[in-house]
């Protein structure tokens, strides 16, 4: 049976923008396994190349993510920068290069920031499983008013026709956001019952029983004989 859905509104809570800082270096040749290669751009920005320390990278990354201004030190002047790509290496695992966007302060910028899920949903309770459809929004706004996070409450959804969408979700001031108003947030959906199959009725008069066949034909190997 399909289910209704209707939205509702959920208070959403933001932190501000975060504002860190990171040693780095002009990077001429390969980096060490102590640093991660980094590449730092702009608008406004010359591309240069970097170095920066793995261990306190990883960590400030772990805790801060994508929406947290930082300022790289150790250049010709503070660079504020967001964190633009990170990526991988596919066989060891661990970061293998960073890519920076160098901001300019009191001009907007369009990124993604994450949603923090709050609270319990009632219709879990009911027999449910949330299913949380978005994990970021795309927001445009000035580095200032760059939230650290979004927190999306779930405790509005009481039953399965309820939905929260991304107009449902109250921004602050001087954020919007850039994906479609119906988009999908969270919602819960009911667990489907599995169904147990009907047994097949048993023909027994097809079942040969073993001992029966060999008699038979031991009788007819008699008679031509």
């Amino acid at each position: 049976m399909p289910i209704k859905a209707f939205s509702v509104t959920t208070e959403c809570a933001t932190l501000p923008a975060m504002t860190t800082t990171l040693q780095v270096t002009k990077r001429d040749g390969t980096a060490s396994p102590e640093c991660i290669p980094a590449v730092v751009y702009g608008p406004k920005q010359e591309s240069l190349a970097l170095n920066i320390d793995r261990k306190t990278f990883e960590k400030l990354f772990k805790e801060a993510g994508e929406s947290t201004i930082i300022s790289l030190e150790g250049l010709d002047g503070e660079v504020e920068v967001l964190v633009h790509d990170v990526s991988f290496n596919p066989v060891r695992g661990g970061i293998q290069h960073v890519d920076f966007y160098a901001i300019e302060r009191g001009k907007e910028l369009t990124t993604h920031v994450g949603i923090e899920f709050i609270g319990e949903a009632p219709a879990v309770k009911g027999g449910g499983v949330l299913n949380k459809a978005l994990h970021e929004l795309e927001v445009t706004c000035r580095p200032s008013k760059l939230p650290q996070h979004i927190t999306v409450d779930v405790s509005v959804l009481t039953d399965f026709e309820e939905v929260i969408r991304v107009k449902d979700i109250s921004l602050p001031e001087g954020v919007k956001v850039e994906n479609d108003p119906n988009e999908t947030v969270a919602l819960v959906v009911p667990v489907a019952e599995e169904k147990e199959e009907d047994a097949a009725p048993v023909d027994m008069a097809a079942i040969e029983v073993e001992g029966e066949k060999t008699t038979s034909e031991d009788g007819e190997g008699k008679e031509a004989e």
